[in-house]
């Protein structure tokens, strides 16, 4: 694990076994089934947009409730699970997952297809926790937790390279509901095999989960984010203001509160470590640029460059595979040089790919973007291994599941977050674009589709004549191209921003002992 230059003096932590290395095993299937959750969402968006009738708005609420309840709850299921058990919350939140994924995908509505997600996302609130909190106390050496965690994230980044393939070929051959069940046979095994094969840890001086405490770390989430994703999506109104404004205020509270209590839900006290609190901005702010850029690739690579969901999917494997790659090499490097100055490269390097995704447009195809997609991945999976090591490796062993919530939190409220803003930003530049861009003889209610968005241009118009149709799709498509554009531009001056502050705050920050 990473800690400062002070204190490198203590006791050497016992290294792991054959049966950690097993265990671990078990611990990357909930990674698996998140990352094919979210993955084969993204391609299934336009098949199910259609069938059910979402409009955009709901295809947002779709794509970001499970973000949503996730974040809102990550603080309160890390707790619990330092509580009454990490592999007791893990397999409860299993089983809840196999449950939800049923109901996503029998669905027969917008809003039914949302309850389900949000469902998902209180389920998927005790898995990851879980399984990074079970990983920080069973490797403990500090070499041997940098390569398992890269193991961890690699593993969900083979979800990742399997789910587009996967998936993109189910959502050819059968409903859209039938790609949602990918993850049921991976808890399935997780549900069979955690008994036997992980250790249980929890934390014997915790006192209760002060429900208190959870409701109001609830209300300070939830009405935040709801706050941003108005303000984003209509501007400044009074009730995207109220709403940030009550999410900030119970923050404070929630804060006071904790810092009052005994047995906290979350310890204030944990920020005051620069280290910890910088990687945490960073890993949130990079969050909300890869969660919107994520949102946007595949509906670029289906609606304006014209591929099937498998083509699609195969198109999202060389980002993958370069993640991967990047993440492999994070835990050798990281020896021969201070994860600080390791942070800053990859985050200066992710800068140069988005520079290359303003670049695309919308009719020379998708190499373009994958190309910038590959050199973003390289870059960025480096830094996200070792901050994730930094944050979990910088508490005691009884309060991982705590440590472990926190960077989840910052990752899943970033994600949400990101699509939210970079969804609403896209189809705002879209609409903006496409308002007086219509051609004459379109009937009123395809206009109107058109209008809205690149699906409803897309879906909506293969009725009308091809010379229509061309006349339709030409500037809809250029417009959310210019869309991801401008995305991506942001991505450039947060990354480089992001790699100044990683070069400043976590200099003094070096591999070693805590």
């Amino acid at each position: 694990m990473m800690t400062t230059e002070q204190d490198m003096s203590g006791p050497v932590p016992a290294r792991a076994g054959r049966r950690e290395w097993t265990g671990l095993a078990v611990l990357v299937l909930p990674t698996l089934l998140i990352s094919v959750d979210v993955t084969v969402l993204y391609l299934a968006l336009p098949q199910l947009s259609s069938q059910l009738g979402a409009s955009s708005t709901q295809q947002l609420w779709i794509m970001d409730i499970y973000g949503f309840m996730l974040s809102g709850l990550l603080v309160t299921m890390g707790t619990l699970g330092d509580r009454i058990g990490r592999r007791k919350l893990l397999l409860i939140g299993a089983a809840g997952f196999c449950v939800a994924s049923v109901v996503a995908a029998y669905s027969q509505s917008p809003e039914m297809l949302i309850a389900a997600r949000a469902a998902l996302g209180i389920a998927g609130a005790t898995l990851m926790p879980s399984t990074l909190a079970l990983i920080s106390n069973m490797f403990q050496a500090p070499g041997q937790r940098s390569v398992a965690i890269a193991v961890w994230l690699n593993c969900f980044l083979i979800g990742m390279v399997i789910a587009p393939l996967l998936g993109g070929w189910m959502l050819e051959h059968f409903w859209w509901g039938a790609a949602l069940l990918l993850g049921v046979p991976v808890m399935v095994v997780l549900l069979l095999t955690a008994p036997a094969l992980l250790p249980e840890y929890r934390d014997a001086s915790a006192g209760r989960l002060e429900l208190t405490s959870v409701v109001l770390s609830l209300a300070a989430i939830l009405p935040t984010i709801y706050g941003i994703k108005e303000l984003a999506r209509h501007g400044w109104h009074v009730e995207a203001l109220v709403a940030l404004g009550v999410g900030l205020g119970m923050g404070v509270v929630f804060v006071r509160r904790q810092l009052r209590l005994e047995h906290p839900l979350l310890d204030p006290r944990l920020f005051a470590n620069r280290a910890f609190s910088s990687t945490l901005l960073i890993l949130l702010l990079v969050a909300i640029v890869t969660g919107g850029m994520g949102l946007l690739i595949p509906l670029y690579l289906q609606m304006v460059a014209g591929r099937t969901p498998l083509e699609a999917g195969m198109w999202m494997v060389p980002q993958m595979l370069g993640m991967m790659v990047g993440s492999s090499l994070g835990p050798f490097i990281v020896r021969r040089m201070r994860p600080g100055w390791v942070m800053a490269a990859g985050l200066a390097l992710s800068s140069v790919g988005y520079l290359v995704m303003t670049q695309v447009d919308s009719v020379g195809g998708p190499v373009v973007l994958v190309i910038g997609s590959v050199i973003v991945t390289m870059g960025l999976a480096p830094m996200a291994v070792l901050g994730t090591d930094l944050v979990v490796g910088s508490v005691p062993p009884e309060k991982a599941g705590s440590a472990a919530s926190t960077s989840e939190t910052a990752n899943e409220l970033g994600v949400a977050l990101g699509v939210a803003i970079l969804g609403s930003f896209a189809t705002a530049v879209y609409r903006r674009n496409m308002a007086d861009a219509v051609p004459a003889g379109v009937p009123d209610g395809v206009a109107d589709s058109v209008r809205e968005s690149i699906i409803g241009a897309v879906t909506t118009t293969s009725s009308l004549p091809a010379g229509l149709r061309d006349a339709v799709l030409a500037p809809a498509r250029e417009s959310f191209t210019q869309g991801i554009n401008i995305a991506a531009g942001l991505g450039v001056v947060v990354f480089a921003s992001l790699a100044v502050v990683a070069a400043v705050m976590l200099k003094n920050v070096r591999a070693g002992q805590h």
